[in-house]
C-alpha cells in the first residue's frame, strides 16, 4: 500500500446537514487542487447531522484524500475547525464553508499568496477592493459591516468575519477559543497572534437568499466574544503585526489571479 506523501495543505468543511450540496463542494474543492498540482487534503468534520451528511462524508472519503470526524452533536463551527486543525497534517490550515458561497478556486491561489509572501494569515475579503458580496439584502450587509467595524480595534482587517481563510497550523496548535459560533478567523487573528496578514478578494455569493447565519443568540454571543477579545487584546504583551491587501490588479500581476 502506497503511502500518501505528506500535504502541503489541509482544508477543514464544518458540517451540518449538508447531504445534498457535499459532493459538489469536494468534487469542485478536488478540481481546484488538481487545476494547480496542488497536494492537498480535506478534513470534514461532522456534528451527527440527521440528514446522514455523516455517511456522505464517509462514501467521499473512499474516493478523495478526506479524512471524517464524527462528533456527538452540534458543537459549534468554532470548535468544528479547531477539532480539524487538530487531524491536519499539512503546515498550511484552512477552512471553507459547506455550502458553496466560498467559490473553491480561490484556495491555489490564496496557498499561492501565503507560500511566495511568507504571511501568516491568508483572508479571502468580501471588504477589500475586488472583493463583494451577492444575494444579500441591505439589512444584511449593514449587519455585516457593523459587526467588522466594532473589531477594527482589535485588527487592520477588513473582513475579520471571514469564514474563508488560511493559517500557518503552528500557530494554532495550543490555541483555545471561546467562542463556538462562526467568528473563528477574528478569534484566531487575536489569540494565535500572527506577524503578517494577507487579505485577497473574493465575492460571497449566498446559497439561500436573504437568509441570514445571524440569529439573536449568535448576535449576543458575538458581542461577549468582542468583550473577551478586547480583554485579551490590551492584556497581552503587543505583537507587531503587519497587514497587506492584494487588488486582483496585484494578484494579476503577480500571476495569481486566472
Amino acid at each position: 500500500m502506497k503511502v500518501p506523501s505528506p500535504a502541503a495543505l489541509s482544508i477543514v468543511v464544518p458540517t451540518y446537514n449538508e447531504r445534498d450540496r457535499l459532493a459538489d463542494l469536494v468534487k469542485a474543492i478536488f478540481a481546484s487542487y488538481d487545476a494547480e498540482q496542488l497536494d492537498a487534503e480535506l478534513i470534514i468534520v461532522d456534528d451527527n447531522s440527521p440528514d446522514g451528511t455523516g455517511a456522505v462524508a464517509d462514501a467521499l472519503a473512499q474516493q478523495y484524500r478526506i479524512r471524517v470526524l464524527h462528533r456527538a452533536g452540534k458543537q459549534g463551527l468554532g470548535t468544528a475547525v479547531i477539532a480539524g486543525f487538530e487531524l491536519a497534517t499539512a503546515p498550511i490550515v484552512g477552512v471553507i464553508d459547506a455550502d458553496l458561497s466560498h467559490p473553491p478556486p480561490v484556495l491555489p491561489r490564496m496557498t499561492a499568496v501565503m507560500q511566495q509572501t511568507g504571511a501568516d494569515v491568508v483572508i479571502a475579503s468580501r471588504y477589500i477592493p475586488g472583493g463583494g458580496v451577492r444575494n444579500w439584502p441591505l439589512s444584511r450587509k449593514l449587519m455585516s459591516r457593523f459587526a467588522c467595524l466594532l473589531a477594527r480595534g482589535l485588527t487592520p482587517v477588513r473582513d475579520p468575519a471571514s469564514g474563508f481563510f488560511l493559517i500557518r497550523r503552528e500557530l494554532v496548535q495550543g490555541v483555545r477559543i471561546s467562542a463556538g459560533g462562526f467568528k473563528i478567523c477574528l478569534e484566531l487573528l487575536v489569540r494565535s497572534r500572527p506577524s503578517l496578514v494577507i487579505e485577497v478578494p473574493y465575492v460571497f455569493e449566498d446559497r439561500a437568499a436573504g437568509e441570514s447565519k445571524m440569529s439573536l443568540k449568535e448576535a449576543l454571543g458575538y458581542v461577549v466574544q468582542l468583550r473577551d477579545l478586547y480583554g485579551v487584546h490590551w492584556t497581552n504583551r503587543p505583537v507587531e503585526q503587519r497587514y497587506r491587501r492584494l487588488t486582483r490588479e496585484a494578484l494579476q500581476r503577480e500571476r495569481l489571479l486566472r
